[in-house]
This record gives C-alpha cells, sequence and structure tokens, in this order.
C-alpha cells in the first residue's frame, strides 16, 4: 500500500469529514463529492494491500457526531 496517497486521502478528509449514520441496518455515508473521492480512494488502496486498515475517528475524518468507522481488509478477501 502507498502510505503517502493513504495520508494524503485522510488529510483531505480532514478537511471535508463524511456523516456517519445507520437507520436500522442501513449505513449511510455522507459527503461532499471531493470527500467521498478520498473514501473511494481509501478503499482503492485497501483492495491492494493485505491486512491494512484505516481508523476515521469522530472530529476529524467524519463528523462529531458520527460513530468511529474502521475499513479493513479480511483474509477472506485478500486476492
Amino acid at each position: 500500500m502507498n502510505v503517502e496517497l493513504a495520508m494524503m486521502a485522510l488529510e483531505g478528509l480532514a478537511k471535508a469529514p463524511v456523516t456517519v449514520t445507520h437507520d436500522g441496518a442501513t449505513v449511510i455515508i455522507e459527503g461532499s463529492p471531493s470527500a467521498l473521492k478520498e473514501i473511494a480512494r481509501l478503499f482503492l488502496l485497501l483492495g491492494g494491500g493485505s491486512g491494512d486498515e484505516f481508523d476515521l475517528q469522530p472530529g476529524v475524518h467524519v463528523t462529531a457526531g458520527s460513530p468511529r468507522v474502521v475499513m479493513r481488509t479480511t483474509p477472506s478477501s485478500r486476492a
């Protein structure tokens, strides 16, 4: 995984955080187009790594009212 690209994506989310809510079994991620592009970048970086994860913290990468969000690869999803 390219750590520099991951850090750039996390810095982008710190400038334009997303909001994470849930409604029953549905998780909703809302944000500006630029914030959602940073989320997509993190998913692409995770897809190319092995055993990596990103921690999106409330008040930093997601809005203060959002729960902590962890994006990580699992052993069954590794190629």
